[in-house]
């Protein structure tokens, strides 16, 4: 295992090359100048609506200095996570972040101008022919106006709810940096207990030291449950709030409209899940007998099901996730080789880089990739799941214009887990030996479970606090702990052994600060897997829907673009046959494992 202690020891070929953003500082700073001055053009548009010649003016040069200040953000913010604390570093990206905060200032007289229009005048924009371009996005603004308040209301309004955004930071500062969860005796030498560490100690073969990390870790988080359940009640309360303000039924009536999303997809999601549990409670057990144990405790839940210790180079990432995507077919193959040819990936880790894995999106280059190299499965992971993304992000910029490349988590999860997918399923058949096989499935059984079961579980909590306090109630962390426990014994089976603190894990849950974020991945998962069945199985119908999919711009609402796929996400089938492959994945698994017992 390579170990490198500067960038400047790290090979060119496994660093990202960033030349196709900016060739240099140089080239940064002449672009720099440029944007701000771009900027201050903003008013000169004010009162644009009432000529729709000035109006596909404006929007023209809204897309255009959108897509400048993007590639002039993620330069800096790419160049500042490859060495973290660096003053120069940290200073231009927090330039270029004033910049577009100023831009954004600049720019919202515009909004209330459309908003401001009576339904004739806008019917009457769009006689010059040019704005046609543009309508998706303009009717997505007007769409608002029966739910915007009069610009000196919303001022007020966002001032006094502006502390709301700040409730999840105050409770990961508390979680984060002002506790101290004491130590644990690993190895011979004491080590401190971090969030940034916990899974890692989590993950100890020694199950007495797992039973320390997490009765110090849940001990001090029990001490914070009164001030995080209210912390949680302020925020949902401010969410409710501001969306009856609106005008909306409540805050998943406004996540709704907002995302363009039919109720009827959740319930569908929902129901097929929680009709399922049989699958679930099927893993746990399968899970008991993998490791052997006659109980399943909640300090045995982050152990890996498979110890596999083989080391992959770079380049042996690089060979799987070729193969592994190869029933994508040959455009999509070239697409994702590309990834590697052009050195969008910066590999490797050493002290000062940012930790973890992200592919960040311009709308008009292809996207980067930072990740932090282990030489373990969980990394040729990341690249094939990282990957996605980018290749996501190369069909959309060939297809679409500028102003229809900005795609949101719900569309481009499936592009990033239909790879995990078939990384998986490769990896099954393909694997050197009986353990790589059950190492590559145990990844997309681990991905599954976390993202549509648990995803799901934690959702609907989320439903369930949000209607409680919508009902006139006030969340407390006994009624946290009350709701936790209840949906663990309905989820687990009572196939995982209860101890003290298995009621307390809401109190780290940052997505309940997210606004219905959750159920999110678990859709993504489920059209994922669906996606990627279908297109081993054979589907050349499917695999041509999926290029297109992958093509769609952001000029679609989220329902559309799913159908491009042949998919109705009302449809409960979609979710159930999500199951069912996660229940064949696990079948595999067991018949491998019994090869690899003999």
């Amino acid at each position: 295992m390579q170990k490198y202690k500067s960038r400047q020891e790290v090979p060119d070929k496994y660093k990202w090359d960033l030349t196709e953003i900016c060739k240099d500082i140089n080239e940064y700073n002449q672009l720099f100048d440029k944007a701000k001055n771009e900027v201050e053009k903003a008013s000169s548009y004010k009162g644009c609506t009432k000529d729709s010649n000035k109006l596909y003016e404006f929007l023209d040069y809204d897309a255009n200095l959108s897509a400048l200040l993007i590639r002039l953000n993620i330069y800096a913010y790419v160049i500042n996570d490859q060495e973290l604390g660096n003053s120069e570093n940290m200073d231009r990206l927090n330039k270029i972040e004033d910049l577009f905060t100023k831009y954004m200032s600049n720019v919202s007289f515009f909004n209330d101008e459309i908003l401001s229009l009576s339904d004739d005048d806008y019917k009457a924009l769009y006689d010059n022919k040019k704005l046609d371009e543009y309508k998706y996005t303009l009717d997505n603004i007007y769409r608002l106006k029966e739910h915007i308040l009069p610009s000196e209301k919303e001022i007020i309004i966002n001032e006094l709810t502006n502390a709301a955004m700040n409730y999840e930071n105050m409770s990961q500062t508390m979680l984060n940096s002002l506790n101290n969860y004491g130590t644990v005796k690993v190895g011979g030498e004491e080590e401190k207990i971090l969030q940034t560490n916990l899974r890692r100690l989590m993950k100890n073969d020694d199950k007495e030291i797992r039973k320390e990390v997490r009765s110090k870790y849940y001990e001090v988080l029990k001490q914070y449950a009164p001030m995080s359940a209210s912390l949680l009640n302020s925020y949902v309360k401010t969410n409710i709030t501001t969306s009856k303000i609106h005008g909306y039924k409540d805050a998943w009536d406004a996540k709704l409209f907002g995302n363009k999303m039919p109720n009827e997809a959740y319930v569908a999601l929902v129901s097929a899940v929680e009709e399922n549990l049989d699958v679930l409670h099927k893993y746990y057990n399968v899970f008991k007998d993998t490791l052997k144990v006659d109980e399943l405790d909640q300090c045995d839940l982050a152990l890996d099901f498979v110890k596999y210790d083989k080391e992959y180079s770079i380049e042996d990432a690089q060979e799987i996730c070729l193969n592994a995507i190869k029933p994508l077919g040959e455009d999509y193959y070239n697409h994702f080789k590309k990834i590697f040819d052009k050195h969008y990936i910066d590999y490797a880790c050493y002290p000062g880089k940012c930790s973890g894995g992200y592919s960040i999106s311009g709308l008009d280059f292809d996207s980067r990739i930072l990740m932090s190299w282990n030489y373990d499965i969980e990394s040729v992971s990341t690249v094939i799941h990282e990957g996605g993304h980018n290749v996501h992000g190369q069909y959309i910029n060939e297809n679409n214009p500028l102003q229809y490349r900005d795609v949101s988590s719900l569309i481009s999860e499936v592009a990033s887990l239909t790879n995990e997918c078939l990384l998986s399923s490769y990896l099954a058949e393909n694997g050197r030996d009986n353990k790589e096989k059950l190492k590559g499935i145990e990844n997309i059984l681990g991905v599954i479970v976390s993202n549509l079961f648990g995803a799901v579980r934690e959702g609907k909590m989320e439903q369930d606090f949000y209607d409680y306090v919508n009902e006139g109630n006030t969340i407390t962390s006994d009624y946290m702990e009350s709701l936790t426990k209840e949906y663990l014994d309905k989820y687990q089976g009572g196939i995982v052994n209860k101890d003290d603190y298995y009621g307390l894990s809401w109190i780290s849950r940052s997505h309940y600060y997210m606004n219905y974020y959750l159920y999110a991945y678990a859709m993504c998962i489920s059209i994922a897997s669906y996606v990627a069945s279908e297109i081993l199985n054979g589907n050349k119908e499917m695999l041509d829907n999926y290029i297109k999919f992958l093509s769609t711009g952001t000029d679609h609402d989220y329902p559309d673009v799913f159908k491009v796929l042949g998919i109705d996400i009302t449809d409960k089938n979609v979710y159930i046959k999500a199951i069912e492959y996660f229940n064949s994945m696990l079948d595999r698994f067991v018949e491998l494992n019994k090869e690899e017992k003999v």
